[in-house]
């Protein structure tokens, strides 16, 4: 997200990474319990008042953005944020307030007034959608789009303001959820049978395959200036695959698909928590919610991915 300078910023959306955010993760809106008609007049009598930021405000990291117009002054490949939100569009006045308020680059906006905003994903060139909404989610993967279920820490760590580290798991995250259904079908020494010997054979994509795919396509951009070890973008992976046993699938599937990742980390099934405490991933996603309520538990920014044969409902 940068400062708003006006419209000759403005991305095209079929070049940028398009990040549809939802503006109740965005921005912390607890007012939306009361009734719809209160709560528009709420909005309306407060709208100079700005929301505080939510946990998804420092997910699209500005330094990514300034750093490639300083390689590229003419690129069109940038992180392009859009509010995506089911509120009425006088909210609206409200929001625009609060972007101009934090000096926020956000310049597309979807309102559709209790209507869901699913069906618009495809035609704004969606690469990931951040809701608190487990429907609207799971709706969204169903069209094929990138999505996760976002849950704010009580106290968010601290986090790089310029670099941007993204965490993703393996299993239904990166990759399909072939390998864990035999795990879940006939137990740990099967699972590690079958991925000996299908080591050589690459996994299916899982839903945020492409995402990691949009991320590299950036990353590239700084490694052709030289700049792989200074890449404002850093990419891990964090699984409870071991290494030996299992992690060779995972590292061959990413070469067969021509993408690399930053860091990988194959935990054997010890927790998540001690690594992302150090790593300080701006975002961590993962299908199972042991491992993001342990995320939560240490200050990471952990999103729900509700897919393949580990999702379920999100706890209350």
């Amino acid at each position: 997200m940068s400062q708003n300078n006006g419209d000759t910023l403005t991305p095209k959306p079929e070049n940028a990474i398009t990040i549809g955010i939802s503006a109740q993760v965005l921005f912390n809106m607890d007012k939306e319990q009361q009734g719809l008609e209160d709560y528009i007049k709420y909005q309306v009598e407060h709208e100079m008042q700005p929301f505080s930021p939510g946990p998804a405000f420092s997910f699209a990291l500005e330094a990514v953005n300034i750093q490639l117009r300083e390689l590229y002054p003419d690129s069109k490949e940038l992180f392009d944020v859009v509010l995506m939100t089911n509120n009425h569009p006088h909210v609206g006045l409200r929001l625009i307030n609060t972007i101009n308020h934090y000096k926020l680059f956000i310049e597309r906006f979807c309102m559709t007034g209790g209507n869901s905003p699913i069906g618009y994903l495809k035609a704004y060139h969606t690469n990931l959608y951040l809701s608190s909404d487990p429907d609207k989610v799971r709706e969204a993967l169903e069209e094929g789009i990138a999505a996760a279920i976002v849950f704010t820490p009580e106290k968010i760590t601290e986090v790089s303001d310029t670099q941007l580290r993204v965490a993703f798991d393996g299993d239904a995250v990166l990759f399909s959820d072939e390998s864990e259904r035999i795990y879940k079908a006939h137990g740990l020494e099967k699972f590690l049978e079958h991925e000996k010997e299908h080591k050589n054979k690459p996994l299916e994509h899982g839903p945020l395959k492409g995402f990691l795919e949009a991320l590299e396509k950036l990353q590239k951009k700084f490694y052709d200036k030289g700049q792989r070890m200074d890449c404002p973008i850093r990419t891990y992976l964090v699984t409870s695959r071991g290494a030996p046993s299992s992690g060779a699938r995972a590292l061959n599937t990413l070469l067969s698909w021509g993408l690399e990742i930053n860091e990988a980390h194959f935990l054997s099934g010890a927790p998540k928590g001690p690594i992302l405490e150090k790593i300080r991933p701006h975002i961590f996603f993962d299908d199972q919610m042991s491992h993001v309520k342990g995320a939560v538990e240490i200050g990471t920014v952990a999103c729900h991915v509700p897919y393949g044969i580990s999702q379920g409902p999100a706890p209350k």
